[in-house]
């Protein structure tokens, strides 16, 4: 399995690329890994050093990959962080080059958008080329509970909500949801929950709360969802599997008190996961 995945990098931790490519180069697949920018750290220390790569720079390295004769081997397309609409709009340009070679490939999309107390953190006009460009695209889309909402335009307070949420933006395009960090009344204070959507089915994952803030856990679920998913063609076995691996590897980064999560140290947890979850339909 081939997989390119246009995200962010850092040099020091691990987000964006830096967080999805080894989880993912751990269960065998080979990653053609293009970044949107180079930080010697992510943001949320407040201090960074680096550079933000435009779109005719994020072309040039898949025509690059082109001339070697390989695009048409690939077999799916992962996106994250998109700094800006021209960024995006390079990385669709990939994902229509690859389906013209491959009309197999999936393409996967982390529609980052916000979070809940956060709000929206991306730039001017993301949100939007999320909604009306990237999101329609998408063959699989994995939003946080925050970001469901802005594209369904709903408040997801109940389950049901959320099922109705995940209908309204399976209908502009993407087959394959998984929503993330999910809170709902029927969630326990001491749980949180995941939720699969596929052929108008459902099913949730029900993980123990961690007391723990890192950043680049939820880069580390998408690549996982999305290769789980494209190897089983099943949502609730692909929920399973990337919720019992992004759970073990962040016990292990809890119980050490790192600040950066332990995406080497807790490599085991990709392909041996040490806790289990079952994905019950709802």
């Amino acid at each position: 399995m081939n997989v390119l995945s246009i995200q962010s990098h850092v040099a020091y931790g691990h987000v964006g690329n830096a967080s999805a490519v080894f989880p993912m180069q751990r269960l065998g697949v080979e990653v053609w890994p293009i970044h949107t920018v180079q930080f010697s750290n992510h943001t949320g220390y407040g201090s960074w050093k680096g550079r933000v790569f435009d779109g005719p720079a994020i072309e040039d390295l898949v025509e690059g990959i082109a001339e070697r004769g390989v695009l048409e081997r690939c077999n799916g397309v992962l996106s994250g962080y998109m700094g800006s609409a021209d960024i995006g709009n390079a990385i669709l340009s990939a994902v229509a080059r690859v389906r013209a070679l491959n009309p197999e490939a999936l393409y996967c999309c982390d529609p980052v958008i916000g979070d809940v107390g956060r709000g929206v953190f991306v730039r001017p006009g993301i949100p939007e080329f999320m909604r009306e460009q990237a999101v329609p695209a998408a063959d699989i889309i994995t939003p946080n509970q925050f970001e469901l909402d802005y594209l369904s335009g709903l408040t997801t307070q109940t389950l049901d909500d959320v099922k109705q949420a995940v209908s309204i933006v399976q209908e502009m395009g993407p087959k394959v949801m998984l929503v993330t960090s999910v809170e709902t009344k029927e969630t326990p204070t001491d749980g949180v929950d995941l939720v699969a959507g596929e052929g108008g089915r459902f099913w949730r994952v029900r993980t123990p709360k961690l007391s723990l803030s890192v950043n680049g856990a939820g880069d580390a679920i998408a690549a996982l969802f999305f290769v789980h998913y494209a190897r089983s063609r099943s949502a609730p076995m692909a929920l399973a599997e990337a919720s019992a691996s992004v759970y073990g590897l962040l016990k292990r980064t809890e119980e050490a008190g790192s600040r950066e999560i332990l995406t080497i140290a807790a490599q085991e947890e990709f392909v041996s996961p040490s806790h289990r979850f079952e994905a019950v339909e709802i």
